[in-house]
């Protein structure tokens, strides 16, 4: 067995656990309550510390899609709804929701019974479980992302619980991502039945079959309402009915076959995901797990199994319990030789799946990936961990290079004796472990970015503590690199041609961390400058003092001028509040030797001030 993976199967533990407690059949009841009676859309109810507030799933709203293709953007940041969901990562598309669900969610949330029932909920309980069934179940998974934001916003300590009963999907792989770096995952349960066509519709193209869902809606909707004039509408016709199913099923087979890829397509799962059935159920949490978990359940069914699944939850609810594991036995086949092995044979019996059916192995196969993939990321964080303490001595013997530098008698500082370096052995090992560095932490990026590590990563205080380090330390001598080589004269300047894809990266990752507290002042000089590209800018400014020199044309003259005197007022206020390192001010560092030329040049304009007056604005050229 992979030694990534746990000991134990515990997929249908999770499940057993939660079955355990009134969670689900309460929200069930409350379901029930608002698709028969709750003209609001919703209806509220208090049982002890809990809160819980159930969406109808027959909801609709004029004029939108009944295909559910058209995706819209979550409400933006200035609207403060959904705040944290938007923080994305560089090139990542923004968060987009199904176009219809939104409306329904906005309608409600703008209703001032909807604000005073949460007013009173937040007051009077402990923790809110927001719940739905069917589309009112897309619906409560847009509260529950609204109250997150909220609480996260406003500092607040909350629990909240979202459980849907055969919820469509909601948004795309944007979202998904969203909610497992804010750590959501956990808060959302997403109860599927064995057939059910309406949490799987959506992973396909809707406009060829989007005839056939009007109807279909309308047939749930009635029976959602009230059960027995339900068993008076008219269903699908079988054809109507196999048409969907056979769509649904080749469409979720071609992607299961096209592997993980394919599920970052347009929308994607995120939180838990129950699978029930008259025999038990499981959780699953890994998005590919779950798409091909769901077309494995799926296949067993037939095209009217899949249209009356979704109005069965009542009765799988009912039937859940852990007293059905006492009819369990493993008399059908040979008994398994691990407490993992049987995990997974108790797991497949729980979604009715027998150990002899075709689709038994690639469920197994399906059951252990999840375990697998749900823990990788954490464990190659740690791998890195340790890694990152193997590569500090590289990292400690650049830092006592620099020391070298700046207590050196030619008075030139750190930037200055890497970018003028000879040949001697300690700065080739110092180079050496510059590039080193580099590779460790490119394929940090590339591991994120994979989604081999958490979604929080980035925040974790030890990893953004130890990039921006990284970045204060070693940016300063790819700078001089760049320059020592003449890159400039091929590419352009450093900031704009030259700078590194990752330090671009570890910027967003130090301006987004967490912090609290009042800046301080500085009582001495820092022990690396703050503004890692701060010499790039040195260089680009002894560029224009060179092109100053060489111009008679006014107007360039008085761009340069002011250009100039920007980066001088720039550095000054560095320098006044001690943000840089003692090698700035070294008597014949580069900004020193900078600022000399700068002060020669000023002086030099004040003493033949009229000939410049002439043709140089004066609110310019002081």
């Amino acid at each position: 067995m992979d030694t990534e993976t746990s000991s134990f199967e515990t997929s249908e533990m999770l499940a057993n656990f939660l079955a355990s407690t009134p969670l689900l059949s309460e929200s069930w009841r409350l379901c029930n309550l608002a698709n028969a009676n709750s003209p609001q859309g919703f209806v509220a109810e208090q049982i002890g510390s809990i809160g819980y507030l159930a969406f109808s799933g027959i909801e609709s709203v004029s004029g939108s899609d009944p295909s559910f293709k058209n995706l819209l953007p979550l409400p933006d940041v200035a609207n403060s709804m959904f705040t944290p969901l938007h923080r994305q990562t560089e090139g990542e598309e923004p968060v987009l929701v199904q176009g219809a669900l939104l409306r329904i969610f906005e309608n409600i949330y703008k209703d001032p019974s909807f604000q005073n029932q949460m007013q009173t909920l937040m007051q009077t309980s402990k923790s809110i479980i927001f719940t739905g069934h069917s589309v009112g179940g897309a619906t409560a998974s847009l509260a529950a992302l609204w109250l997150l934001s909220y609480l996260q916003s406003n500092f607040l300590n909350l629990s909240v619980l979202c459980i849907t009963f055969g919820s469509p999907l909601l948004g795309n792989e944007t979202l998904s991502r969203a909610i497992l770096r804010e750590k959501w995952g956990g808060k959302f349960c997403h109860v599927v039945s064995k057939y059910d066509i309406m949490p799987r519709m959506l992973f396909v193209p809707m406009d060829p079959i989007a005839p056939l869902i009007k109807p279909l809606l309308h047939f749930w909707h009635m029976y959602m309402n009230s059960p027995h004039f339900g068993l008076l509408a008219v269903p699908l016709s079988d054809d109507s009915m196999a048409q969907i199913f056979k769509y649904v099923l080749f469409h979720l087979e071609k992607l299961v076959e096209a592997g993980e890829e394919a599920v970052t397509g347009m929308l994607r799962p995120f939180g838990n995901y129950f699978f029930c059935s008259e025999d038990g159920a499981i959780c699953v949490d890994n998005a590919a797990s779950v798409v091909k978990m769901m077309y494995l359940l799926f296949a067993m069914g037939t095209s009217s199994s899949s249209i009356g699944d979704h109005l069965k939850y009542g009765d799988y609810v009912g039937k859940i319990s852990l007293q059905f594991l006492e009819k369990r036995s493993f008399m059908q086949g040979e008994l398994p030789e691990s407490s993992y092995e049987a995990g997974i044979v108790l797991a497949l019996q729980s979604t009715g799946m027998s150990c002899k059916e075709p689709t038994a192995g690639p469920a197994k196969v399906c059951l252990q990936a999840a375990r697998r993939l749900g823990r990788t990321p954490n464990l190659n964080c740690a791998n890195l961990a340790i890694k990152l303490s193997k590569i500090n001595p590289y990292r400690a013997q650049i830092e006592w290079y620099k020391a070298l530098c700046d207590r050196s008698d030619d008075q030139m500082g750190y930037y200055d004796s890497f970018k003028q370096r000879g040949a001697s052995k300690r700065d080739f090992r110092v180079n050496l472990n510059r590039h080193k560095l580099a590779q460790f932490w490119d394929n940090v990026i590339n591991l994120f970015e994979s989604n081999q590590l958490p979604h929080d990563f980035y925040r974790q205080g030890k990893w953004v503590n130890a990039s921006q380090f990284y970045k204060l330390l070693v940016e300063p001598l790819d700078i001089a690199e760049y320059y020592r080589t003449g890159m400039h004269r091929s590419k352009g300047h450093y900031i704009d041609h030259g700078r590194e894809r990752r330090y671009r990266i570890f910027d967003r990752w130090w301006k987004e961390r967490s912090v609290r507290g009042e800046d301080y002042k500085r009582s001495k000089f820092a022990s690396l400058t703050q503004d890692t590209c701060f010499w790039a800018r040195v260089e680009e400014a002894r560029d224009l003092l060179d092109a100053l020199r060489s111009t008679s044309d006014p107007s360039h003259l008085a761009l340069l001028w002011q250009k100039i005197d920007s980066f001088a007022s720039y550095a000054n206020a560095l320098v006044e509040t001690k943000e840089v390192s003692i090698d700035v001010v070294a008597k014949n560092s580069s900004y020193s030797l900078w600022l000399k030329d700068y002060n020669e040049l000023k002086s030099q304009m004040v003493q033949f001030r009229p000939l410049f007056l002439s043709f140089v604005n004066e609110e310019v050229v002081p």
